[in-house]
């Protein structure tokens, strides 16, 4: 049998009363739906705090803890997806109704929109929708090139599935309903062994360009405020002048985030080319402080400035005060690029059989009175020698970053698997001396290192750090499609030549 200690009942209850849709009329109503979420008899009348909970105990905390109290009970299933499915029923509680939340975001948009945002990521931190405990796991720390500081993430939020769950998906009918994980039918929706839990989940209703978009923060942030911009409408990722209508729309309205786009084909594309969205939050990121070089004026659109930036990957930088502007330039030089070849540097717009291999990873901001606009020029071919993509993370460097380039890489944010953090740790322990293990796929880099440097306790840390952010800078370069060298900057300044002549 599982009771409920009265006193964290009664806490709950003020934090649902307090942010969400209820009053004290409520409070039976919200211990009995307590009691029916958590398969629990009833409530423990006592005065008692578990020792836990001394100190403030968050709506999360104590969700938790009835958590593992049911599951000590065997009236809870000790499985990840089930454990995520009641914490999103709990905490849904505490969240006000979508039409609510909107109503709270909009009346403080009326004040500003920073304002509006804060109210809604505290919201999403508060419900445990945006998962701050998990996120804090994450290894995050800066590396200088020559390029500037770029960052070196190890994700180590997102919880692996258990081997009961693995079973359990394999056995799970599929189903059609939400169509994707972006989807705006995720709003509210259960969950299962198949699909995450989204009973705590709100989405913000907008407006770009007279087309409703959903706004949402990401559960497993990337950097400050990741959040998602994503179609009402189910319908592939496509890079085109609208793209650039909707990324300068949202700017107008939240000019304190950056927005951008993965891109629309496979290879470079991002994970979900299913569901056209773009990702925005708060964060400045590696790219945006790029130094600016070989400026350089399109004929005809005399109001935009552009300029190449000295970056890893192959950048082509519009500013102007005039948006309209901004989005005939970007749209002529996507348009150019898209039929652009130049095969001495293994450049080519279209196979033989007409298959598109070019495509922008676009990213806008507004700075300094101005719009901006980066335009990322990207390719997907493959080859014998490169069948993982020509402008792909190479054999070398696959060891630390084998996956698409998205948009986070693309501006100086290197998202690494969490499998590195022991693997790391391994390397670390060989260049000391201390283990004589099989480091794999490593060990030549390894080796490399020990050739290198002359390590000890006291440095092995910031080599091993700074080396894993080097492989990532080369990463950035394989995926660039000017490379760094005279060869490929005098390629680039060819291209560049296209742009400037009608």
């Amino acid at each position: 049998m599982m009771l409920l200690e009265q006193q964290l009942v009664e806490r709950f209850v003020s934090f649902a009363m307090k942010y969400g849709d209820f009053e004290i009329e409520d409070t039976i109503y919200l211990q009995n739906r307590l009691l029916a979420i958590l398969n629990a008899d009833g409530l423990e009348h006592t005065t008692e705090i578990p020792i836990d909970f001394k100190n403030n105990p968050t709506p999360n905390d104590i969700t938790q803890y009835w958590i593992q109290q049911g599951i000590k009970h065997n009236v809870i299933e000790d499985t990840l997806y089930n454990k995520e499915i009641i914490e999103a029923q709990i905490l849904d509680l505490i969240t006000p109704r979508p039409s609510a939340i909107n109503r709270q975001f909009f009346d403080a948009y009326n004040q500003s929109a920073d304002k509006a945002t804060d109210y809604f990521y505290e919201i999403s931190k508060l419900n445990h929708y945006v998962k701050e405990d998990a996120i804090a796991n994450n290894i995050n720390y800066e590396v200088t090139t020559e390029y500037g500081n770029i960052e070196v993430t190890i994700n180590l939020s997102k919880p692996e599935k258990d081997a009961k769950q693995i079973a359990l998906a394999k056995e799970a009918k599929s189903s059609e309903y939400p169509q994707c994980a972006l989807c705006i039918e995720n709003e509210g929706y259960k969950g299962s062994v198949l699909q995450a839990a989204r009973t705590n989940h709100r989405i913000i209703r907008i407006t770009l360009d007279n087309e409703p978009f959903g706004f949402q923060y990401s559960p497993y942030a990337y950097f400050q405020e990741h959040s998602i911009v994503l179609s009402e409408k189910h319908e592939p990722m496509k890079i085109n002048k609208q793209t650039f209508i909707n990324l300068l729309a949202f700017i107008d309205q939240f000019p304190h985030y950056f927005i951008g786009s993965n891109a629309d084909i496979p290879l470079v594309g991002g994970s979900i080319l299913s569901h056209n969205h773009y990702q925005t939050g708060k964060h400045i990121f590696p790219m945006d402080n790029a130094i600016e070089i070989d400026d350089f004026k399109i004929q005809q659109f005399p109001s935009v400035n552009a300029s190449i930036l000295k970056w890893p990957m192959s950048v082509i930088r519009l500013k102007g005060s005039n948006k309209d502007d901004i989005v005939e330039a970007a749209t002529f030089v996507m348009d150019r690029w898209n039929h652009y070849s130049d095969e001495s540097v293994q450049i080519k717009a279209f196979s033989d059989d007409g298959e598109r291999h070019h495509t922008i990873t676009p990213i806008a901001r507004y700075r300094n009175n101005l719009y901006e606009l980066d335009v990322v020029l990207r390719d997907n071919q493959t080859s014998d020698e490169y069948p993982d993509g020509i402008f792909h993370p190479h054999q070398d460097v696959q060891h630390i970053k084998k996956e698409n380039i998205g948009l986070i890489e693309v501006m100086g944010t290197a998202i690494l698997p969490g499998r590195l953090k022991q693997e790391i740790q391994d390397v670390k322990n060989y260049l000391l001396g201390k283990q004589a293990v099989e480091l794999g796929v490593h060990q030549h880099w390894a080796d490399e290192m020990l050739e290198k440097y002359t390590v000890n306790k006291t440095n092995v840390d910031e080599i091993v750090d700074n080396e894993v952010g080097y492989k990532f800078k080369r990463v950035l370069e394989d995926a660039g499609v000017f490379k760094q060298s005279e060869e490929g900057q005098n390629a680039f300044k060819r291209f560049i030549l296209t742009l400037e002549k009608n």
